[in-house]
This record gives structure tokens, sequence and C-alpha cells, in this order.
């Protein structure tokens, strides 16, 4: 039998997203990025719900780009780090995936691709100041004309780049990304993708011609100290246990492994089934709000693997059974990130393979 841990996904929350993004970006075409299982979230799922939707899905690897043709998916979809090794170039021809390239070991494979397979759909990715992937600016123009000539590669090549701090609208750096970029793709042809999610909010003179949102497409924030809400999207995901204890605990006991919380009095204290196990962050501090019911209560003591306990002096009628939300539409994950010391993005991706993962339409 399963835990009662439980995440639910929320399928109208991802179209919802989606077409929100949709409005910002316009007139760019947008491209779900679905790395990372979704965010958590579950690929083959959440490629499911935007079917038909979304211009074109975005993954990190070949495998997801495998698992979506599986899954009967036909829109494009972009390998956002390309090809590994010389053998995924007949895979990526054989399974009709775009490539980003970003490596001079990628173009020797790429000159090697035959066309019969069909040619490659490539995205020469610019290193524009994020100083991760990408070729130099000053070697864009080169690039691109050595993959103009190869046999195997279609001639219509997308020009891509990433920022790196999109994420704070007043900076220079992203200014000094878009330019840099401009500059280095100045008379070549292509459509060109900048932005990503924070980018599609915060710099509406870098959208391009496609807009890449990953974050933003689950509802989760990009902005240090804000909720996805506050821009007008919906959390895609709620985590939810139950309550399975309730102890009376006297003043001065301390509470879970190592004792790091004193009770200042006689008080109820809730135990819930769920902990880092489950993907619920074991840095999460005293005070970390969860929701029973719809009282809000504080987490206290250390998270444990299987378990989690909780003040509950706020809500005095609780009792064994009562739903528990870790996060979701009325507590924002980045709310519990914050206390955690981490992003709202690590939590959704952190969860482990025994909550069970349900699905509804709202």
């Amino acid at each position: 039998m399963s835990r009662t841990t439980v995440a639910t996904i929320h399928l109208g929350a991802l179209r919802h997203n989606l077409e929100r993004l949709r409005e910002l970006a316009a007139p760019a075409k947008v491209m779900a990025v679905v790395k990372a299982d979704a965010y958590g979230h579950g690929l083959e799922r959440v490629a499911r719900a935007l079917n038909g939707s979304a211009d074109a899905f975005a993954v990190a690897s070949l495998g997801d780009g495998l698992r979506l043709r599986a899954a009967g998916h036909r829109q494009r979809i972009v390998v956002l780090s390309g090809p590994d090794q010389a053998g995924d170039i007949a895979e990526m021809q054989r399974l009709g995936l775009d490539a980003a390239i970003h490596h001079e070991s990628q173009l020797q494979w790429l000159s090697e691709a035959s066309p019969t397979r069909g040619r490659v759909h490539v995205w020469l990715k610019i290193d524009s100041g994020m100083h991760r992937l990408g070729f130099a600016p000053e070697r864009a123009a080169a690039v691109h004309q050595q993959l103009a000539t190869m046999p195997g590669i279609d001639p219509d090549i997308g020009l891509m780049t990433h920022f790196a701090e999109s994420e704070v609208f007043d900076g220079e750096r992203t200014l000094e990304q878009i330019e840099r970029f401009r500059d280095a793709t100045r008379g070549l042809a292509g459509p060109r993708s900048l932005s990503n999610s924070a980018a599609v909010i915060g710099w509406p003179d870098a959208r391009g011609d496609w807009v890449r949102t990953g974050g933003l497409l689950y509802g989760l924030s990009v902005v240090d100290g804000k909720s996805g809400a506050d821009f007008g999207f919906r959390a895609a995901m709620t985590l939810s246990t139950r309550l399975i204890a309730i102890n009376a605990i006297k003043r001065g006991e301390r509470i879970g492994y190592n004792g790091l919380w004193d009770c200042p009095e006689d008080m109820p204290v809730g135990v819930a089934a769920v902990g880092y196990g489950d993907g619920y962050p074991r840095s999460a501090v005293a005070g970390t709000p969860v929701l029973v019911g719809d009282k809000r209560v504080p987490l206290i003591g250390r998270v444990s693997m299987d378990l989690i306990t909780l003040d509950l002096r706020d809500a005095p009628d609780a009792k064994v059974g009562d739903r528990v939300t870790l996060w979701g539409p009325e507590l924002p994950v980045e709310i519990v990130a914050a206390q955690s010391g981490t992003i709202s993005y690590d939590l959704t991706c952190g969860m482990t393979r025994r909550v069970l993962f349900v699905e509804d339409e709202a």
C-alpha cells in the first residue's frame, strides 16, 4: 500500500500557465521546458496536458526526447544540451529532434551526418555571458557559416543564448548579454531564442521569436520574495499527507532528533507522514509553515526521513487523519523553499518514487 504522501498535479493550472505565457510573450512562440521530468511534475503527464498547445517541448537529454516520441508527441522537441557523443546524431535524426549546438566537438560529429536519414534542425548556442555552454560571440558567424555548409543540417538554423540573472529586472548583466547576443548574430539568418521564464516577465525586448519557459509553466516564481501567483500563474503541484498522531507533550520536553526544539508549555504536537524520504526538505527550519486542514501551523523539530512534527496550538480541533498540505495553491512552495535555504525548483524536482502522483483538472 502506498504511503499517504500525495503529489497532486493540476492539469488545468498547467494549461492556464501556458496561455498566460503565450499572452506575455506574444508574438513569440512558446517552447515548454519539460526537462528534469517536467520539474518533478511528470514528463509524459505534462506533455499530454499541453499536447497541441505548446509550440515545442525542450528537454535536457536525448532520452527524454525518446520518451516523448514514444508517447506519441509530434511537436518539435529541442534537446538543450545537444548530442553528447557522435552516435547521438543518428538517433536525433531518427526521432526528428532539434539539437542545441554549443561546442567544437559537436561540429565534427554533425559534419559526418548523412542527409539520407533526414536533416538535423540545430540551434546555435552563443555564450553571451552565462559562461556555461555556448560558442564565444566572436565565433558565431563562422560557426553559423560552417553549419550552413553541412549537408546533414537543416538550413533554418536557430540562434539561442541563456541569461545568468534575468530575474534581476533592473540589473546591467542581462542588458549586456542582450547586446552581446545581438552584436554576435547581426546579419545571421534564423529564429532567435533568448528568454527564459524570468526574461518573459522582466525583459520584453529580449523575447525574440521563441521563448523557453520552465518555472512559470508550473506556477513557480522566478523572483526572490514573490510567488508564481504574484505574476498571474497557478501552482501546478500540491504536496499533501495526513496527520498520523497527536501527542500531548509537557513543557520543557524536546522534540525530534537532537532535541532542537523545546516545548515552551504543555502543548499538542502533531506528527505527519512525510519526510526527506519523500522529498520534503530536511533543511526546513522550525517555523516553516504547514497547513493542517485550513489552519497554518509551524513545523517544529528536525525533519526526519519519514515524519515531521508540528505545533498544533493554533489548530486545537485537529485530529488524526486530517489532511496536511506541505505546499500548493494555498501555501506557495516558494515560502517553504525560502525557509529551507533553496529554491522552489529544487523542491518540486525532489519528489521521490514513494510519493503517489495523482492528477486533477483544476
